[in-house]
């Protein structure tokens, strides 16, 4: 059963600092697993390694590198020599474009150690007539903080990426038109400035172990673990679909774990099978969709947002809040049906020192398990007669 009794315990216990690739990110994965164990629940651990290029320097190099592009243009002063520095910064924005195609590839700057667990349940008829049909659970046990808070970061990536293409445009303009250059240096002295200002605060932002993570997302991993506790009794699992649990590792350094576990995923059919992503789970629920969803993930929807439990729970249009990354809208590039499942005013609390535990609500947490296992038995009952 859905217990709030162990959704508190929980909670307390997965709520201290803990950031990717540190012992305290281990300290988690290994309360987790003790967890797993206690459970007589067979599990697979998925250990990688990962670079924190992708997620803190990689940002900084590309931004500034295209400001400091945008300033030489503006200026077109000593036109050989801010031709010769915008190629070079040209070919460092391509370059790292490039290496960052493919970020859990990056083995250089610093190097870290982490791992993801992964839980399988199967379906409780042996019949079960597509052995790739899963239901999907996921949540990351990894915690950050932040010198600047997730809303003011992304006011300063919309404030860099305006006036970038405000400059562009008089840059432009500055070219083509002859003979207006003083007016067009006038019109642009405030948006470089601005830019410039941008791009410094976006290098001055820094990481750090500060936040105890108790909304993002000590909530997520006791909401992934409850589940886990309802669906290993027998007579609670599905008929039509196998039931995987999987708690991620550097979630927030560029979501290197679920990008290890989908690049060696086997026997899981996107189209036939239902992710959801515990992320941030506050008071006020949200659904955030993963894209263009097939019948039996509306179906799913529908369940949800029409449930009996009292819950109110809201469709986002978009899976991607801007200037921020999670493994459910990794998985939703990627083409998986589900959902990201967070809360309303999470972002205000979210890689901060202010991100504690009485900011989560276990009540909402048990009702939003409730409601979940409700929707799942509806739907492997009735969609598939």
């Amino acid at each position: 059963m859905i217990k709030i009794t162990r959704i508190k315990k929980n909670l307390t216990k997965f709520t201290f600092p803990r950031l990717s690739g540190t012992e305290f990110e281990l300290k988690a994965f290994n309360k987790l697993k003790q967890e797993i164990e206690d459970l007589n629940l067979e599990f697979e651990v998925q250990k990688f390694t990962f670079s924190t290029f992708y997620s803190r320097i990689y940002p900084k190099i590309s931004f500034f590198s295209v400001s400091l592009m945008l300033f030489l243009f503006y200026l077109t002063i000593f036109v050989t020599m801010s031709l010769i520095l915008g190629i070079i910064l040209f070919s460092i924005v391509i370059i790292s474009v490039l290496l960052t195609r493919k970020p859990e590839k990056i083995q250089f700057i610093s190097k870290l150690n982490s791992q993801n667990l992964l839980v399988k349940i199967k379906s409780i008829s042996d019949d079960i007539k597509n052995k790739d049909r899963i239901v999907l659970f996921t949540s990351h046990l990894d915690s950050k903080g932040q010198r600047f808070r997730i809303k003011t970061r992304i006011r300063i990536i919309k404030l860099w990426f305006y006036t970038s293409i405000i400059l562009t445009v008089i840059i432009i303009l500055k070219i083509l038109i002859l003979g207006f250059e003083l007016m067009f240096y006038v019109i642009g002295l405030f948006p470089v400035i601005l830019n410039m200002f941008a791009s410094i605060l976006i290098l001055l932002n820094t990481t750090n172990n500060s936040s105890e993570g108790a909304v993002d997302n000590a909530s997520g991993i006791v909401c992934n673990l409850e589940m886990l506790h309802y669906y290993n009794i027998p007579e609670n699992r599905l008929t039509n679909y196998n039931m995987w649990f999987l708690f991620t590792g550097a979630e927030e350094c560029g979501t290197m774990g679920i990008r290890h576990f989908y690049n060696n995923l086997e026997n899981f059919d996107p189209d036939k099978s239902i992710a959801f992503d515990f992320e941030s789970i506050t008071n006020y629920i949200i659904l955030f969709p993963g894209g263009k969803e097939i019948d039996h993930a509306k179906d799913i929807n529908y369940l949800l947002l029409n449930n009996n439990r009292n819950l109110a729970i809201k469709n986002h249009s978009t899976n991607r809040i801007f200037g921020t990354h999670s493994d459910g809208g990794f998985l939703g590039d990627k083409g998986f049906q589900g959902y990201g499942i967070g809360g309303a005013g999470a972002h205000a609390y979210m890689h901060t020192s202010n991100d504690t535990i009485d900011k989560v609500n276990p009540p909402i947490l048990k009702r939003l398990c409730l409601v979940l296992t409700d929707a799942l038995k509806k739907h492997d009952s009735n969609f598939f007669k």
